[in-house]
């Protein structure tokens, strides 16, 4: 019995795993809450735009011999600001804009890839490389993390209003450009925070998956919050925890157990609503 209790343990007994706990778990807060947002204002497309414009950053980042967070940010920040530059310039819908952006600065990035000589495999871009962080990995993500939640919990207000209603938040007058472009900022910062251990596919996945399923479960904002920080959490815990006994990869894991939290909500959203229509 207690030999059965000491495997369930196991995962908690690597430095390896430890870190890898730590750094989901503190990057999975702030991409929870900004994933609430995301949802609310349309712009799950917009996460997903920044997530893969970063690449060719990354590469830039490695040929120059600098910290990769620099490239990454400053990546995601030209594809964000131009997406609005051409929105505010055409007639052009944003979704299209932001798929011929997102796409052309990824397939820049494979192309830059492709030509130079590295080490860095590709696989650990698009997945991240979770169970090689090192705690001064933790600790910087930590330090974004800490940063982008602490603006997000005092300023939620304003950014809720500018997400509902933009002309309106503006005639109350509050700064419409710095939240928009704030929360664009915040977008990149952490996308760049949870790169290096998660890659481009968890950070797309946890900047939609748990406001959508927060949206189907609660009807207020602030609850809403709190219920995307608790997916997110439990997720990310559970996807690496199942990693370990079932062999494959954290970070596709966590996706799948988000994928299948966001099924079950549906699925009992839908009969319940159902429930109380044939009532």
């Amino acid at each position: 019995m207690f030999e059965d209790f000491s495997i369930l343990l196991q995962p908690f007994q690597y430095s390896f795993l430890q870190q890898a706990f730590a750094i989901t778990l503190i990057a999975a807060i702030p991409t929870a809450l900004l994933s609430c947002f995301l949802v609310l204002k349309g712009w799950s497309l917009m996460g997903d735009a920044i997530s893969h414009a970063v690449l060719p950053g990354v590469v830039i980042s490695y040929i120059l011999g600098i910290p990769m967070v620099i490239g990454a940010f400053t990546a995601g920040m030209v594809c964000a600001l131009s997406t609005g530059f051409l929105t505010e310039n055409s007639r052009i819908k944003q979704d299209t804009i932001m798929g011929v952006v997102f796409s052309g600065m990824f397939a820049f990035g494979i192309v830059l890839y492709t030509s130079i000589e590295t080490d860095v495999h590709l696989d650990h871009i698009l997945f991240g490389n979770m169970l090689g962080v090192t705690w001064g990995d933790v600790q910087s993500t930590a330090i974004i993390s800490i940063v982008v939640t602490l603006i997000v919990l005092v300023r939620w207000r304003d950014f809720l209003l500018h997400a509902f209603d933009s002309q309106h938040a503006q005639a109350t007058g509050l700064p419409v450009r710095l939240l928009h472009y704030g929360l664009l900022s915040m977008l990149s910062l952490i996308i760049v925070a949870a790169l290096d251990a998660v890659g481009l596919i968890l950070a797309i996945a946890w900047l939609i998956s748990p406001g959508a399923i927060a949206f189907l479960i609660v009807k207020r904002f602030e609850h809403m919050l709190i219920v995307a920080v608790i997916i997110n959490v439990t997720s990310s815990f559970l996807g690496i925890y199942a990693s370990v006994f079932i062999d494959s990869a954290p970070a596709p894991t966590i996706v799948l157990v988000m994928a299948i939290w966001f099924i079950a909500v549906f699925v009992y959203t839908s009969w319940k609503n159902a429930k109380i229509q044939s009532a």
